[in-house]
């Protein structure tokens, strides 16, 4: 027999491209284009007069983060669990709330993690089909429901991103209670990464269903992707029991530095909320943009958006804005091949990226 017999085997997650050249105008992997609160900044200065704290391993439970966390959202601090990104928090809640051997249930267009993940743990699941406008119908995860996606089966889990990723859609907060309250028993994540640019938080619905847990990011509405840092509000017995499962797979998983820039961008609300309404108005305008260039999308709640147009191909597009120096993203997937995913970077980045269009578009005749 031999030794790869036994060898987990699964397709991994492909991450949007990192281009080297620095004259890229960059927009394809949603990142922030402005720095984090210059607090960040002085933060760093502790670290700098202490560092031989460095030779300590850090706090376990990123203390400093939760606490900032649970003062900003209003939560007890026991409701706080901070993980190394938002992927690290939901592949921590795939291995600790999807154990039953039972379905879980995400939409087909989503966050292409959640099938790698559930194909890693060997979780069961069913990819429900959104509707042909990429919204979620809640009926599909009603058990009873004439469309209940797991006709015959008993649910494990269900999760899905709101707004989702990749198309921007919002589901409103009254379709998510009710996917929720028809679902008492099992666990029912909501991921968060892009509610911070106009989509409202299911955080309100915490102390009524102590089966949701809710994940967000620092990457995005917060500027720092590259700290990875991410985090899950729940009820205190759901995050007791993500916390021991981190504990058995990695204890010391948040460095140092990181809990210190963490806890200083959490502090620092007036800088936030100036940076998501910066990125919202850019967002809108570059909308607007698209509109008068003949592009079609779904009503983006993120820091993106999700176009196709509907006399040119996406893939065509695709390379065209790359020969330019402009890098969008592009999922060469069923149902989704004709659209592109624009990353909301500055007022000039986007005024470039409809330059670059409108050249494209002029040159194929169809402005």
């Amino acid at each position: 027999m031999s030794w790869e017999e036994n060898v987990r085997i699964v397709t991994p997650y492909t991450a949007g491209e990192q281009p080297k050249d620095p004259n890229i105008i960059k927009l394809n992997t949603n990142e922030c284009p402005y720095p984090p609160t210059p607090k960040v900044k002085e933060a760093l200065k502790e670290l700098e007069s202490t560092t031989d704290r460095l030779r300590l391993y850090p706090d376990m439970n990123a203390a400093r983060i939760t606490r900032a966390l649970s003062d900003y959202y209003q939560v007890d601090p026991d409701q706080v669990y901070v993980g190394v990104g938002s992927d690290d928090v939901l592949s921590m809640s795939f291995l600790t709330f999807f154990t039953s051997g039972k379905r879980v249930l995400f939409p087909d267009i989503t966050y292409s993690f959640y099938d790698v993940w559930a194909d890693l743990y060997r979780i069961p699941y069913t990819a429900v089909p959104l509707r042909d406008d990429f919204t979620i119908d809640p009926e599909n995860y009603i058990p009873g429901s004439d469309r209940f996606a797991a006709e015959g089966e008993t649910l494990g889990g269900i999760i899905f991103p709101n707004p989702n990723a990749p198309t921007g859609v919002e589901l409103p907060l009254s379709l998510v209670e009710k996917i929720l309250a028809a679902n008492p028993d099992i666990p029912v994540i909501v991921d968060e990464a892009y509610v911070d640019f106009g989509a409202e938080s299911a955080l309100s619905l915490l102390p009524k269903y102590e089966n949701l847990l809710i994940v967000q990011t620092f990457s995005k509405s917060r500027a720092m992707a590259g700290l990875r840092i991410g985090f899950a509000i729940g009820n205190k017995k759901m995050i007791r029991y993500l916390t021991d499962v981190k504990f058995s797979f990695n204890s010391y998983t948040m460095n140092l530095p990181s809990i210190v820039m963490a806890e200083a961008a959490a502090k620092d609300a007036e800088y936030f909320h100036s940076l998501t309404a910066h990125i919202i108005k850019t967002r809108e305008q570059f909308k607007k943009d698209l509109t008068a260039l003949g592009f079609v999308y779904p009503d983006s709640k993120t820091n993106f958006v999700f176009a196709r147009h509907p006399k040119v191909p996406a893939g065509e597009l695709f390379k065209d804005l790359r020969a330019q120096g402009i890098v969008v993203r592009y999922f060469d997937k069923p149902r989704i091949s004709e659209y592109l995913r624009i990353t909301v970077g500055t007022d000039e980045q986007m005024a470039a990226v409809i330059a670059a269009l409108r050249k494209i578009l002029a040159e194929k005749g169809v402005l």
